[in-house]
């Protein structure tokens, strides 16, 4: 992943539900093109905050069991305003469903009190050797380093 969307994990209940944060500062490399007069984080970048938290929930909930898990569908979405830097966006993801491949979940971002976007998002969670059994060893090594920065994020234990 390019871009970590989040900063820290504040509060997680496996299985249940999560909440992370992300500053937005002046010095992320996108806001110069998004937009140099009025810079404010893409929407896209919004959802991708989403994502993520969604699937450290996932990962944390299954003692990261899955090498991948990434975001296969986004219903619902919605906007509401933007956040800039200066701004906290506080994200907060809660499982509603699962079965074998997919996890639903609700999903939210918010500054202070104000929702800033919304969405249900479906994930899906797999190992690349369920196809492929030679790719176990990338499975080992995707999440060894998933859990290392699982250590950097979190401020509350698995």
């Amino acid at each position: 992943m390019r871009y970590t969307l989040l900063d820290r994990i504040t509060l997680l209940e496996p299985g249940k539900r999560i909440e992370a944060v992300k500053g937005l500062s002046l010095s992320e490399e996108y806001l110069g093109d998004h937009f140099p007069l009025f810079p404010v984080m893409p929407g896209v970048f919004m959802l991708e905050a989403l994502t993520q938290a969604s699937a450290w929930l996932i990962r944390a909930s299954e003692d990261f069991a899955h090498s991948l898990v990434l975001l296969d569908e986004a219903r619902n979405v919605k906007y509401a305003d933007f956040v800039g830097p200066g701004m906290l966006l506080t994200v907060r993801a809660e499982i509603l469903s699962q079965d074998e491949q997919t996890t639903k979940l609700q999903v939210r971002g918010t500054v202070g009190e104000t929702t800033v976007v919304s969405a249900r998002l479906v994930m899906r969670r797999y190992n690349l050797a369920e196809k492929q059994p030679s790719r176990q060893p990338t499975d080992m090594q995707i999440i060894r380093n998933l859990r290392q920065l699982f250590d950097v994020l979190s401020t509350v234990p698995a």
